[in-house]
């Protein structure tokens, strides 16, 4: 494993996949979360947003996401601060134009406040950013749950 991947590795251990509790502030904010990563603006369908993705590591494979699901590393899922359970998003590599459509399903990334997403690593083998671990990605909500997810 290289250093960028124990590093990614390291980071996504403490905020992500885990079975601890949603913190009080994402929590109370439910469906009507609001702040998703490009300002304070309710995330609707067909709205976009840039900002930088990282991907969890394979250690955290079965552990409960935020929503209750265990990680899959096959799944095309993603965690976000705050767009609710169930948001479909499109997912695009800045750099090559790659994307990949994901379902979110857990809570993060935390810590550093420059990245938006954590993606499955499905999803980050189908952006080629494995090697990278860390790379800049426009996303696109392509649809909003009908109902709360919790």
């Amino acid at each position: 494993m290289t250093a960028r991947a124990l590093v990614v590795a390291a980071g996504l251990a403490v905020g992500c996949g885990g079975s601890g509790p949603v913190p009080a502030h994402l929590a109370a904010q439910g469906a009507h979360e609001t702040d998703h990563g490009s300002g304070n603006e309710a995330a609707a369908t067909g709205d976009e947003f840039t900002g930088k993705a990282s991907y969890y590591h394979d250690s955290l494979a079965g552990n409960r996401t935020a929503n209750g699901e265990r990680y899959d590393p096959s799944a095309f899922t993603a965690a976000s601060r705050t767009l609710p359970f169930g948001t479909e998003l499109r997912v695009t590599r800045v750099d090559t134009g790659a994307s990949v459509d994901v379902r979110v399903n857990d809570r993060g990334p935390f810590g550093r406040r420059t990245r938006i997403l954590d993606l499955s690593r499905a999803a980050a083998e189908r952006l080629d950013m494995i090697r990278a671990g860390v790379v800049q990605v426009r996303v696109r909500v392509l649809q909003r749950p009908t109902k709360s997810t919790r």
